[in-house]
């Protein structure tokens, strides 16, 4: 591969020295940044190549999604544009007839945000069961933590009015009948039994799914809760080279050590684009299903949401991960979630356990009390906010929590003034990757009726950018390979058609992406540009 000189336009490198001149790139490595003469005269035979005035930053690094998830759901019935139960129940009709789904089959239906239809709640089975009850149907919440069943669902799962809840999970009855609605642990432990779909569509849905998250500036993908069931699958995609992006996986801590001894040649590189990055566990459900896990209760009830584990069953994986010298990802959405983790792993590090030392994570932390900062801070955890929350539910924040309350979700300010190393997802599919939207809600915190939410939250424009490259690229230890363009580091890189620190903060969101470079190479190209 011949060497290529980067020049003709603002790189932004995220590193000590803000702004370079021009890029050497030899070998899929970054080789010498600095003057443009300077690097022509140390090059052998450098194709040089203009950003002709555009701006070139590191590539972003995703610090959690989900991977799988989202190339299902290329597979999967959208009703994300549905306005009403109407709509909602029209689309899932077209979707069987157009795809010729046999009666009988499972139809996987995704995206349901109440908050967007004209009755604001969720639908029961009776409204699944005009789409369909010869199929049974499955309805997604875009939380990803509820969803609906129709009444041939849950004749399949052998669900009915005297189906027990599980622990950390619900399930809806109404006048002795299951209502198809389940929450949390009843959910997912559903979800786990329908069939998965197979097959070449699956295999090519996964180089779809990496076209997406490049298309949104991403090189480094998250495989948020690995179950083992995704052993085989894995191998295969190695084994035939399907990943060209780089894949972190976190198997479910339950699942871990299993996942560790089968793809053991994965734990402590990439191999064939992947590896494996820790454990995963999830502590409490979202706030905007009122399942997120509080100390004090949602507004206007008593209700304070619930824990899906008990403090044995933290303690387990705390101990595991530490005991393994392996990364810990804890879903904790409520500050009482948040709080459970936090106390867990106080009591390990009173024990004696270097804690920070495997960089544990506190994913989503939106209701994380300011008051709980200094103890992140002191155990070295890192908190990745899902900062988008302000934008797609903050009005939901404000009716659930009050004005106050909801202006202080993801509190980036205070994690930062606090010299915390935090970074932002979007926990895709919930939804889509979109690095520079996420960035947009950082530094606005603007709802979509236009309420200004938390504006002492609102952080600088490059400190957002660093939140999901330089130091994202920290929390998944590999900030000496990643997240800035220094010497060393890959050639992974976004060419932006602006240079977001002189846009008016209001556009951010219309920055487009313009290629996405992953070890030199380009994998994405705006094609309508």
């Amino acid at each position: 591969m011949a060497q290529i000189l980067i020049s003709g336009g603002t790189i932004l490198t995220m590193g000590s020295s803000l702004q370079a001149e021009a890029v050497l790139v030899d070998e899929g490595k970054i080789k010498r940044v600095g003057d443009r003469k300077e690097l022509l005269a140390i090059a052998d035979h450098a194709e040089e190549v203009s950003l002709e005035g555009k701006t070139m930053i590191p590539a972003f690094l995703d610090a959690h999604s989900h991977f799988s998830a989202c190339a299902n759901g290329l597979l999967q019935c959208s009703v994300e544009s549905a306005r009403d139960f109407h709509e909602l129940v029209d689309k899932i009709r077209t979707y069987i007839k157009e795809n010729e789904i046999p009666e009988g089959s499972w139809v996987m239906v995704r995206d349901l945000d109440p908050e967007v239809l004209r009755e604001k709640k969720v639908p029961d089975k009776t409204v699944l069961d005009q789409a369909s009850n010869r199929h049974p149907i499955v309805l997604q919440h875009k939380s990803g933590h509820v969803g609906v069943l129709n009444s041939a669902g849950l004749a399949w799962m052998g669900i009915d009015g005297n189906t027990p809840d599980p622990s950390g999970g619900r399930i809806d009855k109404r006048d002795g009948e299951a209502t198809g609605y389940l929450e949390e642990n009843a959910f997912i432990q559903m979800q786990s039994r329908i069939p998965a779909v197979s097959g070449e569509n699956l295999i090519q849905a996964y180089g779809k799914a990496q076209e997406m998250y490049a298309s949104y500036g991403i090189t480094t993908i998250q495989e948020g809760m690995m179950p083992k069931e995704m052993i085989p699958l894995y191998q295969y995609l190695g084994k035939e080279k399907k990943l060209w992006l780089d894949v972190v996986a976190y198997p479910a801590a339950s699942d871990g050590e299993e996942i560790d001894e089968a793809l053991k040649e994965h734990l402590n590189a990439y191999r064939d684009g992947f590896r494996l990055g820790g454990y995963k566990i999830f502590l409490d459900g979202s706030p905007q299903s009122r399942t997120a896990w509080m100390r004090t209760p949602y507004l206007g009830t008593e209700d304070r949401g619930y824990p899906t584990l008990t403090d044995e069953q933290v303690e387990e994986s705390v101990n595991m991960a530490l005991k393994k010298k392996r990364q810990l990802l804890a879903h904790c959405n409520g500050d009482a979630a948040a709080e459970q983790y936090l106390r867990v792993l106080e009591q390990a590090a009173a024990a004696g356990a270097d804690v920070a030392d495997t960089r544990p994570v506190l994913v989503h932390g939106q209701l994380l009390g300011l008051d709980q900062i200094p103890r992140l801070k002191k155990l070295g955890v890192i908190p990745s906010f899902f900062v988008a929350h302000v934008y797609h539910w903050g009005d939901t924040h404000i009716r659930n929590f009050g004005y106050d309350r909801a202006a202080l979700i993801s509190p980036a300010a205070a994690a930062g003034e606090a010299g915390i190393p935090y970074t932002f997802h979007q926990d895709a599919p919930v939804i889509r990757p979109d690095m520079m939207e996420t960035v947009w809600c950082a530094v606005n915190r603007i709802t979509r009726d236009g309420v200004c939410l938390g504006e002492g939250q609102r952080i600088p424009v490059l400190e957002a950018l660093k939140a999901v490259t330089i130091r994202a690229a920290y929390q998944y230890g590999e900030e000496t390979g990643k997240g800035s363009i220094e010497e060393g580091k890959q050639a992974d890189f976004v060419i932006l058609d602006r240079n977001p620190l002189e846009v008016p903060a209001m556009e951010l969101k219309e920055v487009q992406i313009l290629q996405t470079i992953k070890m030199g190479k380009t994998v994405y190209r705006n094609q309508k540009r």
